[in-house]
């Protein structure tokens, strides 16, 4: 669109500022970085594939404080659903909550991957206090269909 420019007055001195308007609406002067707040208790799932394993950091409400994956670290093809890479996994999200993120967490684990049980062993080791841990694997209730009967 082009410039708005807003003129204000205080006593005598007239000051001119000039500001961006991008389609009707100004943008912001100044990028307000977020604070991150410091998180008492949390919440880590853990999503453990044949594929891939990922855990997500979340406090009590629900709010992502950090997530990563065993794709997301270099980890390629069938390395990413090995016990190795969960546990390179959980040091990645140690760093990333280091100085805000929970440190008594509610661990639920999703999946029957081989990450599982060392993504739980490397957040006790990384100097988390485990609180409860939850097994919410989609179990099914009756199965698929089966097969028609075999007529011969």
């Amino acid at each position: 669109m082009g410039k708005k420019t807003v003129k204000t007055q205080e006593g005598d001195a007239v000051e001119k500022v000039t500001k961006a308007v991008e389609g009707g609406a100004a943008k912001a002067a100044s990028s307000a970085k977020r604070k991150s707040k410091h998180v008492q208790e949390g919440k880590v799932y853990v999503n453990a594939t044949y594929n891939n394993t990922v855990v997500t950091v979340t406090d009590n409400t629900g709010n992502v404080l950090a997530w990563a994956s065993a794709g997301s670290l270099g980890f390629s093809g069938p390395k990413k659903a090995t016990p190795f890479a969960s546990s390179k996994v959980i040091s990645a999200i140690t760093e990333k909550i280091q100085a805000s993120g929970p440190k008594d967490i509610s661990v639920i684990v999703k999946g029957i991957g081989s990450g599982r049980d060392s993504a739980i062993r490397s957040l006790i080791n990384n100097g988390f206090n485990i609180l409860s841990i939850k097994d919410a694997t989609p179990v099914p209730h009756n199965g698929p269909r089966p097969a028609k009967t075999r007529r011969v």
